[in-house]
């Protein structure tokens, strides 16, 4: 089974996957973040490294999902690859950070890898306001998200909520992060739990 963390930068996925993995013996599977050549990079040239970027994140996690159907384990994902396609790469096209003949060539390199690979068993959308995402960005301190703007963050959140309210490929939960604390309150991971037993069990 694939389940698959969805959510804005600052939104808690990571910290849920790792909770979710823990609970029920899933092996995670995070986003690459620390080996990325390109992030600090891209922070502080967003227009000269935008293309670069997302040909890695398009790549790494295809790679990821055909390790995941292969495996035959139960897997949890930290991002998907939808959210760089209805995201990040036609936000930064829209800014002016990645020029239209880039634009086309990663999105048609896109269509190509998903045609290929089948969807999330269940995907988990995360729902932050932008408040809570910088709050959270802020506390877990790194270097090169310093300089991410809150209006890149609010373009982004726009982003997600039209990509989630036409998204059909698949068993969707939402979990509003505004309100749930799964990190500091037990009874909200377990209120998370619970949701997640409901889907798969086919209970919804």
């Amino acid at each position: 089974m694939h389940i698959a963390v969805a959510g804005n930068i600052g939104s808690g996925k990571t910290t849920l996957t790792g909770l979710l993995a823990k609970h029920y013996g899933w092996e995670p599977h995070y986003e690459d973040v620390d080996d990325n050549p390109y992030l600090n990079d891209f922070y502080n040239d967003m227009q000269r490294w935008s293309f670069n970027l997302q040909i890695y994140f398009l790549n790494s996690r295809f790679n990821q999902i055909l390790e995941i159907r292969k495996s035959g384990k139960t897997i949890i994902q930290d991002r998907t690859i939808y959210e760089d396609a209805f995201i990040f790469a036609p936000n930064l096209h829209s800014m002016g950070l990645m020029s239209t003949r880039d634009f086309e060539n990663y999105y048609t390199l896109f269509n190509s890898m998903v045609s290929l690979i089948d969807p999330p068993d269940l995907l988990i959308y995360l729902r932050g306001s932008v408040p809570t995402l910088v709050n959270q960005i802020q506390q877990r301190g790194r270097e090169y998200e310093n300089t991410i703007r809150i209006d890149y963050l609010k373009r982004l959140n726009e982003r997600y909520e039209a990509w989630i309210e036409s998204y059909n490929l698949g068993k969707l939960m939402i979990v509003d992060v505004d309100n749930t604390d799964y990190f500091s309150r037990p009874e909200d991971l377990r209120g998370v739990i619970t949701k997640i037993d409901a889907n798969i069990h086919g209970l919804f």
